[in-house]
């Protein structure tokens, strides 16, 4: 654990090394090997660190065969003298905020609760940690929440410590170790016992806050949305300004932003459904319209060419005539951009196959549909003009 300087102090920005190794891996990806070294590999559920190495860019630090591999974006050209190395530090305490934030949350939850937490996933925007609970409650999440943020208001300090499998008893841990050497405990006095690889402030103060932002239940578990320290703020400052724009999109103060939201859905609920009984009219008036102006003598023939009209709004309009007088038969053509939508119908005086004209014409266009006798529908490429295809579906129906 030597050559690990992040865990000799976790607030080492700068430092210097030996490259005692500098390879490509399968992928030919350049990454070095030091003798020493600040930068945090992924694991446990925290990210890696970035910053340079020798001026060059470290993209990715990971520890693979024992070795903690710095991936480059390119050679170091020399690699005998000693290089200097600076880590991102925003980054870096952004992570310790985070996942000593995570600590201080899950062991909100096993003394309140008993919710275990059986995983955690500390991401660019938010964490989350699983809790082996299949119900979580807005009062739960208040007191947990409560709790955390009282332990970081007490400053408490945050103890390291490196013992044996044999000394672990010793200890009141929150939950079992996965390693059984080199076993690295974090520890809050009086609040949480834990054995973790991670990085962590001296004290608990240096979180600053913890913020629950969301919980949903999954199979047998409960995945909570959360974050800490400088992502609060951050998370405050992007709720803040969408308020604001909606205060004055909304014309209402914050306070009755809830009720105004409320009103406008209503409002939408009823002008949706004034417009679709204003759409069913207009269809109602077009299909007497359309019966007005076919044949007189004998059965009815509806024949339209329609321009961007939907298949839906034909296929009501023809149900709409077919329904009104049982002796009509309805061919209807739209042409939409680059397409041809097809409707052929006919009332139950009549005999036709209208699944058979439609079959016939829709290899014409490359067309897919389906339907019955009574009542077919398809489209495809609009390889002929829409007259044409009417033409076709009547020639062919009769």
């Amino acid at each position: 654990m030597e050559n690990k300087l992040y865990y000799q102090d976790a607030y080492i920005k700068t430092f210097k090394a030996k490259v005692i190794k500098q390879a490509q891996d399968s992928a030919g990806n350049w990454y070095v090997c030091l003798e020493q070294t600040a930068f945090y590999p992924t694991g446990g559920g925290q990210p890696n660190d970035i910053g340079t190495l020798a001026d060059q860019h470290v993209i990715n630090v990971e520890e693979i065969d024992g070795e903690i591999r710095h991936y480059l974006e390119g050679p170091i050209l020399d690699t005998n003298k000693e290089i200097a190395g600076t880590i991102d530090w925003e980054r870096r305490f952004d992570h310790m905020q985070q996942h000593t934030g995570q600590h201080l949350l899950s062991a909100a939850f096993d003394q309140l609760f008993e919710y275990r937490t059986i995983g955690f996933h500390l991401g660019a925007e938010i964490v989350t940690i699983d809790l082996e609970t299949d119900v979580l409650t807005e009062h739960q999440v208040q007191r947990a929440e409560g709790l955390a943020n009282q332990i970081i208001l007490e400053n408490r300090p945050i103890e390291v410590k490196w013992v044996t499998e044999e000394e672990l008893s010793q200890y009141p841990l929150r939950k079992e170790t996965k390693v059984k050497d080199d076993i690295r405990l974090v520890i809050i006095p009086d609040f949480d016992y834990n054995g973790c690889g991670g990085t962590h402030p001296k004290a608990t103060g240096e979180v600053s806050s913890v913020k629950v932002l969301d919980w949903e239940r999954q199979k047998k578990k409960v995945r909570v949305q959360f974050v800490c320290g400088k992502r609060v703020l951050k998370q405050f400052q992007q709720k803040q300004q969408v308020l604001l724009e909606l205060t004055k999109i909304l014309n209402a103060p914050e306070k009755e932003m809830e009720q105004a939201v409320l009103r406008l859905l209503e409002n939408n609920k009823s002008l949706e459904k004034n417009l679709e009984q204003a759409q069913e009219d207009l269809l109602q008036y077009e299909a007497k319209r359309l019966l007005g102006r076919s044949n007189v003598n004998e059965r009815k023939l509806v024949c339209e060419v329609f321009q961007n009209r939907t298949i839906q709004e034909l296929q009501k309009l023809a149900r709409i005539i077919t329904t009104e007088d049982d002796t009509a038969k309805v061919y209807f053509v739209s042409q939409n951009e680059n397409r041809l939508q097809v409707v052929c119908a006919r009332g139950t005086a009549g005999t036709e196959s209208m699944k058979k004209a439609v079959s016939a014409a829709l290899p014409l266009i490359n067309g897919k549909g389906g339907g019955n006798d009574a009542f077919a529908q398809g489209g495809g490429d609009a390889l002929m003009s829409g007259e044409q295809m009417l033409q076709y579906l009547v020639e062919t129906a009769h």
